[in-house]
């Protein structure tokens, strides 16, 4: 009985790891839970007295946990190509993680409120200062646009090429659509930097 050639065998789809940051509160373990095709690993706990001065609630009255290390989640795009996604804890105290969880990262979607901005620059400022290409996702809570792209994109001051996509977290195709927005982006990176043959 023989095997099969190399050819013939089925190949291994690529394995590419992506991380899901953004501020505290803004979407990541729902996005990353939405679009995941096996069920998520969570490392939330129960917001506690112990956390009030530190955590800043404003504007997020009915939420009651918290990502304290990752979130984990799998997306296959297609039989060429799987997404791991590591969400990131939002809050500064656990900043520190970051710096582990982007190693083998090749790209990022920055997740945005527009109610909270702000919430988010220390994020596009980790991936712009190690030149780690990224997408900003604006997750419009119930549905509500009360800003333009062009409004977002300047207060963020985003660089011209970053793709800004208007999401719903709780949606799975929207959360793909960000998603792909992404690979996009990083196809079109790889594009610019490899150098063509002259003829």
């Amino acid at each position: 009985m023989g095997y099969a050639s190399s050819e013939h065998q089925a190949r291994a789809p690529l394995a590419v790891k992506i991380l899901v940051a953004g501020g505290f509160g803004v979407g990541k373990t729902t996005m990353v839970g939405a679009v995941s095709e096996v069920a998520p690993l969570r490392t939330e706990e129960y917001l506690t007295h112990a956390s009030v001065g530190v955590d800043d609630l404003e504007g997020l009255s009915g939420k009651s946990t918290t990502t304290v290390a990752l979130d984990f989640g799998r997306i296959t795009i297609n039989h060429e190509l799987v997404l791991y996604l590591f969400g990131t804890p939002g809050q500064e105290r656990f900043w520190f993680m970051w710096n582990d969880l982007v190693n083998g990262a090749l790209g990022a979607v920055v997740l945005v409120d527009t109610r909270r901005l702000e919430v988010s620059f220390a994020s596009i400022d980790f991936f712009e200062n190690r030149g780690i290409p990224f997408v900003v996702g604006v997750n419009c809570f119930h549905g509500v646009r009360d800003r333009t792209p062009e409004e977002i994109r300047a207060a963020l001051d985003l660089d011209p090429q970053v793709p800004l996509v208007l999401c719903d977290a709780r949606e799975r195709q929207a959360g793909r659509d960000v998603l792909l927005a992404l690979i996009d982006h990083l196809m079109a990176a790889e594009e610019r930097t490899t150098p063509h043959p002259v003829p």
